[in-house]
């Protein structure tokens, strides 16, 4: 019998996440354990909604260090602007393949809130 879809998925969940402003831009870290993913088949992304007339934020974080007593956590980290709130931005974590297209609403996206 084949594992139903995001089985794998339902092990990964979210640490802590830190936020350090640098100038104009704020760094921010977060803690990833994806439990039984492959670190190579996903990734992780902060993603923040449009606001006045903007553009949504969708960028890629960068895989840091894997976690010390973790089998399979890591910190993930990306700048992104420091013109809007920190709470504005929320890490998720998405499948990765080089032809997937995956939308906002797929089930196989894990959400930090």
């Amino acid at each position: 019998m084949a594992a139903r879809p995001g089985a794998a998925l339902a092990e990964a969940r979210f640490g802590e996440v830190h936020v350090a402003r640098h100038g104009d831009s704020q760094e921010i870290a977060v803690e990833v354990h994806l439990g039984g993913l492959d670190p190579d088949a996903v990734g992780v992304e902060i993603y923040a909604d449009a606001t006045d007339g903007g553009d949504r934020v969708r960028q890629s974080m960068a895989r840091g260090p894997r976690l010390e007593g973790s089998g399979g956590g890591y910190t993930y980290h990306a700048a992104v602007p420091g013109s809007r709130p920190a709470g504005d931005y929320t890490p998720r974590l998405v499948p990765r393949h080089p032809a997937a297209a995956i939308p906002l609403e797929a089930g196989e996206i894990l959400w930090q809130r």
